[in-house]
């Protein structure tokens, strides 16, 4: 990300761009930035494609049309799948470009063998952009604040992190609801934060798991009922039950054999935001307790599927039985 910033300052591109990755703040902020750095207003040399109108042959045709009275030319392609499918034709286009055009892609998933992909990254610039950790995403929250005149406390960005998850798009409404909840208050507290701030469907799975290793049974349950009122089906939250515990079964794996947050998050495809978490959990329960919760999840999701079980009595079974 800092070599596009430095692109855009010295007025110097690189041929084509690939964002990629699960943040998609991040990604709609550089494609932004580089949009306005490079045609500005200019709709005359300016094309967009996506998914639904994607098509190789219009993309290097509109490519090999010289720009209209100006030097560059943009083509913004967004959730192509070219990087996950084979597109030797465009991969070739990439290699020999007119230097009057710039292609920039924003894709969600991306195969690195794949050809495009070896061109893009042999003739451009590509940022990976996911998750960010919760040392950059406080520094962040506080530059918002800051940019309003206001600050917020350690404790309340903890607070908000734990209701919103690393989803910069969810945090940044949060603010804003932050912002106008203050008013001219310069501080926002902990206490503002829980009275304006959504938790979100994994926010309380996480708070549901915690209640259960604390043996809270109640809280367990009360929880549950208010995503069943949230209108969440109990399997979809039985679903997320699973994630989690096999989360912080792997976790309290990794911890046992000494391994870093980065190198657990790497290895087990997560957030470095939620290996914390995760480790927290683990605190609460054995992996023998984890094991079993898993098999009873797996047996009570056939018994659903099978018609022995009714859905909602069987995730209550399920907390039940593990916060008892």
């Amino acid at each position: 990300m800092e070599k596009i910033n430095a692109d855009i300052k010295a007025n110097e591109f690189k041929p084509v761009y690939l964002l990629y990755g699960d943040e998609p703040y991040l990604k709609k902020q550089y494609e932004d930035k580089l949009i306005k750095a490079v045609v500005s207003d200019d709709t005359m040399n300016y094309s967009f494609f996506d998914k639904e109108s994607v098509s190789v042959k219009e993309i290097i045709s509109i490519g090999d049309t010289l720009p209209f009275f100006a030097e560059k030319r943009l083509i913004v392609v967004e959730n192509s799948g070219f990087f996950k499918s084979s597109n030797d034709e465009l991969a070739m286009y990439i290699k020999n470009m007119p230097d009057y055009l710039i292609i920039i892609f924003v894709e969600e998933q991306i195969d690195k063998r794949n050809k495009l992909y070896k061109s893009v990254s042999e003739t451009g610039y590509v940022s990976e952009m996911n998750a960010q950790p919760v040392s950059v995403l406080t520094k962040w929250i506080k530059g918002l604040f800051k940019a309003e005149n206001k600050e917020i406390t350690g404790e309340a960005v903890t607070c908000l992190l734990d209701r919103t998850g690393a989803s910069m798009n969810l945090i940044k409404q949060e603010i804003e609801k932050l912002v106008t909840y203050v008013d001219n208050r310069p501080v926002i507290e902990k206490h503002d934060v829980e009275a304006v701030c959504s938790t979100q469907t994994v926010s309380r799975i996480f708070e549901m798991i915690s209640a259960i290793g604390e043996k809270n049974q109640q809280k367990a349950l009360n929880l549950y009922y208010d995503l069943l009122t949230l209108k969440e089906k109990p399997m979809s939250i039985l679903f997320l039950i699973v994630r989690q515990f096999n989360g912080i079964l792997q976790v309290s794996q990794g911890l046992s054999q000494g391994k870093n947050n980065s190198a657990m998050a790497k290895e087990i495809g997560i957030q470095p935001f939620l290996v914390g978490k995760y480790a927290s959990c683990a605190r609460k329960f054995t992996p023998e307790i984890l094991y079993s919760a898993l098999k009873d999840c797996a047996q009570v999701e056939e018994d659903v599927k099978s018609g022995k079980l009714i859905d909602r009595i069987a995730v209550e079974m399920i907390i039940i039985k593990y916060s008892s």
